[in-house]
């Protein structure tokens, strides 16, 4: 059995979120920018406040994302348990053929 690309169904919410994500960070750092922050000190307020507020606003798109994520991570091990069950069945057929009738 092939295992699927992943399709835009799929990768959206990921890509959601690490966008808002993304653009969070981004407004924040230019709003520290515009109050006096500078250089590395601007990078760490703008990754902590951007933290902070995107476990507050973006829990929607976090839920949706690991749920995804979650359904994928089972239809792979689903796909890998069935390829070893083949697997297995194949190897146990060979090792049949080869030892001959047991008495």
């Amino acid at each position: 059995m092939v295992h699927p690309r992943p399709t835009l169904v799929v990768v959206r919410p990921v890509l959601v979120y690490t966008a808002s994500r993304l653009l969070l960070f981004a407004l924040t750092a230019g709003v520290l920018y515009l109050v006096g922050a500078r250089s590395f000190l601007l990078l760490i307020l703008a990754f902590l406040i951007s933290g902070l507020l995107s476990w507050r606003l973006l829990g929607r798109q976090r839920a949706e994302m690991a749920r995804t994520v979650e359904q994928r991570v089972a239809r792979t091990r689903a796909a890998m348990a069935e390829r070893t069950a083949v697997e297995d069945a194949a190897d146990d057929a060979r090792r049949e053929a080869e030892e001959g009738p047991q008495p």
